[in-house]
């Protein structure tokens, strides 16, 4: 029998089946409270991924906006939302279409940090990853939340 390395939660949030060594991001961009319990298991076995890490959040239900950013940073992620120690909801966000005002542009110049406009993005790709600024059209080199 296989051993539970990481106690159930009552009632909450579980990120799961999140990109090994990524965990510390989600939990960066989601701003949650400090009086909020939370578990955090990085790199354990998956059955699905070979090692995955685990989110847990105590008598806290994520945000629907925060399901985009979450999809950008590891877009296999289920979460589960937990009442009473069941999953009453799972889901699995999709990477969107179109970003609007949770990215920052890298472009220096970009009229978004010139003129303190909300981001705007286009995805061009999902597998691999590719967003592009709908001001500048430059491609984004990397993840930049605002």
């Amino acid at each position: 029998m296989e051993e539970l390395k990481v106690k159930k939660i009552k009632n909450g949030t579980v990120i799961d089946h999140i990109d090994a060594g990524k965990a510390m991001m989600v939990y960066k961009i989601l701003n949650i409270p400090d009086d909020v319990s939370i578990t955090l298991a990085i790199n354990v076995p998956s059955k699905k991924k070979g090692r995955k890490d685990i989110l847990k959040i105590e008598n806290l239900e994520i945000k629907k906006e925060d399901l985009d950013k979450i999809s950008l940073i590891s877009p296999d992620v289920t979460i589960n939302i937990i009442k009473d120690g069941e999953v009453v909801k799972k889901l699995k966000p999709q990477i969107p279409d179109k970003i609007e005002g949770i990215l920052k542009c890298t472009n220096p110049n970009c009229i978004t940090n010139v003129e303190k406009v909300k981001g705007e993005f286009i995805v061009e790709s999902k597998n691999p990853l590719k967003i592009r600024c709908y001001y500048c059209e430059k491609f984004l080199n990397k993840i930049v939340f605002e």
